[in-house]
């Protein structure tokens, strides 16, 4: 019988299903990432990022860099290691690699940023705050390791007349042969911004510079071995000890030769004495500069105190100005910090992501690689149809197997999360190997529905027999086909729904999975559990074995499609490959379908063709060409308008005052298709696209890239499509999944 047949069908599939989907876990482990971290957080404020530079990799003796980069919006900044009269410094706690030591903030030069009556010493505009990492002669990643998972938690003051208290978790996968010099110049030019020590022309011996306390409130400064450059000009003085002179006061200074001089007051709040105070000087900075870059350099005296400390106040945990600013600040924001762990963040609640991946579990259905097997599954009920007891149980086992299956692929995905990979929804389609299995899996497929070959011609017969002993462990297992066979597949309007799950407590996640498999499963089961489905059916026929024919070609369909992505991973060798030896397997299999001594030459000569097939060619499935690496859908991009997107590439455009779209897209991704080939090339929209200047940028996560990755976590997703508008100055606009001609050009006219 059809129906018969199919279920032992699933038997035996669910082996190669559950074998792609072991492949999947493999091939992610095999890689680090992000995980649930990301490398970039964005406030209202600030876009904070955390960079790496390691020119010769990670490696005892050579370079290493880590810095976090803060873009700050418009009027806001953030503080140097003394902030003046208000504010703190900047933050940076970090969790690293055994065999890897975090030196102190190489500090860049400071501006002066007098707000009222203080005086205040940060930066505006874009700063690196460079770290030297030191690498260990016992560093030790292991031969397998490819990467070192660098995590910071950093926190940060960002104020403009009001403060806000931000902080953030970053994470950073540095790979550890290769080169990462991509931030390099960033990286320079923070070294040029650090301080330089002041020392004697050739000799290289240190100036006598000192500080002498003078009638109880002024220190008299004097420091020689300042460059000639500076002689004659008036100086900017940042002292690194906090609370000691009054940064806002107004101050002689003078030029004797070559040594320059000065009398600054003391703070009536001073709370330290020290023997030693350290200071860097700098050309003043000129009136408005504003928060441009700061192409002064800096230099750094320690300055030896003479005389004896007025007594001064108690110190503070707090400034009486930042405590002051503080409590504003909480009150307008109703007494509560800000964290900033991540923008965009889904505002979804429990119940709305439940009943989001429930429609996402039903449009699934409708899907050209799912439709077939759960309209066979239920013209099988034609069959039995006064058996109510037995669909009852057919329908629960079936569910079941659903419902189980998506909360294992949910674990997994949690559970890869947890070991340090960054992955998505639909991860496993990023392999090309697993693509590879599921094309392979619906040939199978296709070739029963057609008739090609039925399993009870070669499979041994206590295995043949299985569906028949055993009715609700095959409809349990056609459940879990189910799932494996719906996994190319991308449900839309449930975007937000996953992308909270990376946020939740893993039973709350887990229980979106359970709500996307329920919904999956929720067509058959209503059928099974309701008489009246199975009374409407047509009568058992020759209708069932042409119907069962015909859905051979969905799966089909499904196989060039995945023939297709395998193409946008592996390039046109890829594809080609990938053609042979499923033509290989479908000889194979016929082969085995024959009788008599047909069957015992066939069979050898196609499993020989088959396994000189798979040598020759295999190789070039999960290989990525240089010539496919030019002909990916961002490289040729620009040939339609669109570029590629890097991370911060959005940030620069928008910096510059224009506002971006950015497609976050895959090639297996079906929403992501479908979109691109309506909505994104409406006229209309392309219209108004250009009349507002929109920067087009388009991030394929065709195949695995944790800075995508990173983005999508950013945003609140972690699977594709997502649509974002980053607009100068407000916050980015996530657009739904399924784009409509009129939400975009909606979203397009507010820019």
């Amino acid at each position: 019988m059809p129906s018969r047949l199919f279920h032992r069908l699933a038997a035996t599939l669910f082996f190669i299903a559950a074998s792609a989907l072991w492949t999947s876990a493999i091939a992610q482990l095999g890689t680090k990432t992000t995980g649930q971290g990301t490398s970039v957080v964005t406030t209202p404020y600030v876009r904070a990022e955390l960079l790496a530079h390691a020119p010769q990799g990670v490696a005892p003796g050579q370079p290493l860099w880590l810095g976090l980069q803060i873009t700050h919006q418009p009027e806001w900044h953030t503080y140097w290691k003394n902030p003046g009269d208000s504010g703190l410094p900047t933050d940076l706690v970090w969790t690293l690699p055994a065999g890897l030591d975090a030196g102190e903030i190489a500090w860049p030069l400071p501006k002066k940023i007098p707000i009222g009556t203080l005086a205040n010493y940060g930066y505006e505009g874009t700063v690196l705050l460079p770290v030297p990492v030191t690498v260990a002669s016992t560093y030790a990643p292991g031969p397998l390791a490819k990467d070192a998972t660098i995590k910071l938690r950093a926190s940060w003051l960002v104020c403009r007349k009001e403060c806000i208290p931000e902080e953030g978790e970053f994470t950073l996968q540095l790979p550890i042969q290769s080169t990462t010099a991509l931030n390099g110049d960033a990286f320079e030019a923070a070294a040029k911004a650090q301080p330089r020590s002041v020392l004697a022309g050739t000799n290289g011996i240190v100036p006598h510079s000192q500080a002498q306390i003078a009638d109880g409130n002024l220190l008299q400064v004097s420091v020689q071995g300042l460059p000639v450059a500076l002689r004659g000009k008036t100086l900017d003085l940042f002292p690194e000890t906090a609370e000691v002179i009054d940064n806002a006061a107004g101050w002689k200074q003078a030029w004797n030769g070559s040594v320059w001089t000065a009398q600054i007051p003391l703070s009536v709040q001073r709370s330290a004495s020290p023997s030693l105070m350290p200071v860097v000087l700098a050309e003043q900075a000129a009136a408005g500069h504003g928060a441009g870059p700061d192409t002064r350099t800096g230099y750094r005296a320690e300055l030896k105190v003479l005389g004896t400390w007025p007594q001064g106040a108690s110190a503070a945990a707090v400034s009486p100005a930042l405590e002051a600013a503080l409590k504003a600040n909480a009150a307008q924001a109703g007494g509560s910090a800000t964290s900033a762990t991540g923008s965009g963040a889904s505002s979804l609640t429990l119940t709305a992501a439940l009943l989001g991946a429930l429609l996402g579990g039903l449009i699934l259905n409708l899907m050209p690689c799912v439709f077939p097997v759960l309209a066979i599954k239920v013209v099988g009920f034609t069959q039995h149809a006064q058996d109510r007891r037995a669909h009852r149980i057919s329908g629960m086992a079936y569910t079941a197997g659903v419902v189980l299956s998506f909360i294992a692929l949910g674990a997994l995905m949690l559970g890869l999360r947890a070991a340090g990979e960054a992955v998505g929804w639909g991860f496993q389609l990023q392999s090309p190997a697993v693509v590879a299995s599921l094309a392979a899996l619906f040939t199978l497929i296709a070739l029963n529905l057609a008739g090609v070959f039925e399993f009870g011609h070669f499979l041994p017969s206590s295995v043949a027999s299985l569906q028949a002993r055993h009715p609700v462990a095959d409809s349990f297992l056609t459940g879990v086909l189910a799932v494996a066979v719906a996994s190319p597949c991308t449900a839309p309007f449930m975007g937000a729904s996953m992308g909270l799950t990376a946020t939740l407590p893993a039973p709350q996640a887990l229980a979106v999975f359970a709500a996307l498999g329920l919904g999956l499963a929720l067509p058959f089961l209503a059928a099974s559990l309701v008489p009246a489905v199975a009374r409407a059916l047509p009568r058992p026929g020759a209708w069932m074995d042409t119907f069962r024919k015909l859905m051979a070609f969905p799966m089909l369909a499904t196989v060039v499609w995945l023939v297709w992505v395998l193409g946008q991973q592996s390039g046109i060798d890829g594809a080609g490959a990938l053609l042979i030896l499923l033509v290989g397997l479908s000889l194979v299999v016929w082969a085995l379908s024959l009788a008599g001594r047909a069957r015992v030459w066939m069979a050898t000569v196609s499993i020989a063709a088959m396994a000189l097939l798979v040598w020759a060619f295999a190789p070039h499935v999960t290989n990525v060409s240089n010539a496919q690496a030019a002909n990916t859908p961002s490289a040729q991009a620009s040939a339609t308008g669109w570029q590629p997107w890097a991370p911060g590439a959005a940030d620069q455009i928008v910096a510059s005052g224009r506002p971006v779209f950015v497609d976050f897209t895959a090639a297996w991704c079906v929403t992501c298709q479908y979109n691109k080939k309506t909505t994104l090339a409406h006229a209309d929209v392309l219209a108004d696209l250009q009349t507002k200047n929109v920067a087009l940028l388009r991030a394929d996560w065709t195949r695995r890239d944790p800075a995508i990755t990173a983005a999508l976590a950013s945003l609140g997703r972690n699977g594709v499509p997502v649509y974002v508008f980053y607009r100068p100055g407000k916050p980015p606009v996530v657009l739904t999944e399924v784009l409509s001609v009129d939400e975009v050009r909606a979203t397009i006219a507010q820019l």
